[in-house]
């Protein structure tokens, strides 16, 4: 076999205006591994994975695929050839069978028409070849999660490519599914395929792969082979050399009294599996969690945005209507979702509707809203988020980022909701506007409202009495405060630092 690197990247810079993606990183991956490539979030990976296919053009540093140049940007053909990436949110097209996903705009033809016949002919050999048993006349929306990701894989090894990147490839899958995916990965790397597994899960690091690489904060940080790398020291290279240490903050739990969120066997497949557990008043719960564990889909249900098909979820001496936001509303729910710009705000109307719209009916009788009422209340949560704006008339898409972010938090808190559920809620804003949020959160537990913060971001979750880890849809373990970054960290990435 040769000895010629598949990737070798050198000194790869990437900037998008103030933002360094990709600070001098480098990566080498030889023939016929399975290398990993892992990190927080943040850490450069889905960047690196962007240049590494075409999509994006460095700034700097070299990049080479079989020890040549990479192609020009244009050539997708000749990126085809080289690499594939098989991504967490498949591209198969649902309405197309197994055989033209496959062949998609390469159908052979003859006088204009497409030669079916051929076409499932070749589907069939090309499936057979890399051993993935799957009918080529099926339509793709009947396949499993599993089978779309072995056809992508065939279709990516129809170009030529001999190494394929697998971004997250297990998120959506059960252990059984992983298990055959792992042996189908196997069979491939024996055949001479090489690929970069990118995970947030580093057991199965352990279990398929050859080496390691860690990025932290855009950079390259270590490169070592996985049989001699311990977990401790992978976690640590992760987070840091120096582990941090929460201090507890004075808790505002009040023992003894009745939990306001009582959640009973939620379950919401594939997102998450007999979920349960209180939350007390004035206490703070963080929900820590990768990016695919399903803590984003449970707190969505807990808001009313999804609909679990089996569980209960009470709040105070309620119980809100399944998948529906207006019941959670009324039952005393606020919430902060995952992205402002696509679920926390209507960019053109006001900050002052905006920052009233969950609660339209305190402001006047049946659907009509009493102006000067709206603009007291929102002047009111203006003032106590600290929204900076010459007034509440001003469109929300002319804020900042962390005021429009503040606008999303004074929504949630305009109705002094008994459960406040925050999804990443300090996503995209600077450090001094992620300070005042969080203060306002303990402000509203120190209240006596219980709060749920759904996050994988550490300095979110700094703010908890108690962390439930997700990992796969299931609670695993809970952890007090007063813990180590690294151990969250293992926690959530499925590592059992002991073992």
């Amino acid at each position: 076999m040769s000895t010629v690197p598949v990737v070798e990247a050198r000194g790869v810079v990437k900037r998008y205006g103030a933002t360094v993606a990709l600070d001098h990183a480098d990566l080498t991956v030889l023939p016929g591994q399975t290398h990993a490539l892992v990190g927080r979030n943040g850490a450069g990976k889905s960047t690196l994975v962007s240049v590494l296919t075409g999509l994006t053009e460095p700034d700097a540093g070299t990049v080479r695929l079989n020890g040549e140049p990479v192609p020009a940007l244009a050539d997708r053909d000749g990126w085809r050839s080289r690499v594939a990436c098989v991504y967490q949110r498949s591209t198969i097209i649902p309405d197309l069978s197994v055989a033209e996903n496959l062949f998609l705009n390469r159908q052979e033809t003859r006088g204009g028409f497409v030669r079916w016949a051929a076409l499932r002919r070749s589907a069939a050999e090309l499936l057979e070849r890399w051993s993935v048993a799957v009918d080529v006349h099926r339509p793709a929306r009947e396949l499993s999660v599993e089978q779309r990701q072995f056809v992508e894989i065939a279709r990516a090894l129809s170009f030529g490519a001999r190494f394929v990147i697998l971004d997250e490839p297990t998120a959506q899958l059960d252990g059984a599914a992983i298990t055959r995916l792992f042996g189908h990965v196997a069979e491939l790397q024996r055949q001479g395929v090489t690929f970069l597994f990118i995970s947030h899960h580093l057991q199965e690091v352990y279990e398929i792969c050859d080496t390691v690489t860690v990025y932290r904060d855009a950079r390259h940080v270590l490169t070592a082979p996985v049989a001699e790398l311990p977990k401790a020291d992978l976690v640590a290279a992760m987070t840091g050399e120096n582990a941090v240490t929460v201090k507890e903050r004075a808790s505002s739990v009040r023992r003894g009294a009745e939990p306001v969120l009582r959640v009973n066997g939620l379950t919401l497949a594939p997102h998450f599996e007999d979920v349960s557990f209180d939350i007390a008043p004035g206490e703070v719960v963080g929900l820590a969690g990768s990016g695919s564990s399903g803590k984003t889909e449970l707190a969505e249900a807990l808001a009313g945005l999804r609909k679990p098909t089996s569980g209960t979820v009470v709040v105070g001496d309620r119980r809100p209507r399944p998948g529906d936001v207006p019941s959670a509303l009324a039952a005393g729910v606020g919430f902060v979702p995952e992205d402002r710009h696509h679920q926390g705000f209507v960019p053109e109307m006001s900050i002052a509707d905006n920052t009233t719209m969950s609660v339209m009916d305190r402001l006047g009788p049946g659907i009509f809203v009493r102006s000067g009422l709206r603009d007291r209340l929102a002047g009111t949560m203006i003032t106590r988020l600290a929204v900076k704006t010459p007034g509440p008339e001003l469109p929300v898409s002319a804020l900042s980022g962390g005021n429009q972010q503040k606008v999303v938090m004074a929504r949630a808190l305009a109705g002094d909701p008994r459960l406040l559920v925050l999804i990443t809620p300090t996503a995209g804003v600077d450090v001094r506007s992620k300070e005042f949020l969080l203060g306002k959160v303990a402000e509203a537990a120190a209240a006596g409202t219980a709060v749920l913060i759904a996050s994988d971001e550490l300095d979110d979750l700094r703010l908890c009495d108690r962390l439930l880890v997700v990992v796969h849809g299931r609670l695993v373990t809970e952890i007090p405060a007063g813990w180590q970054d690294r151990e969250v960290v293992a926690a959530m990435e499925g590592v059992d630092l002991d073992a």
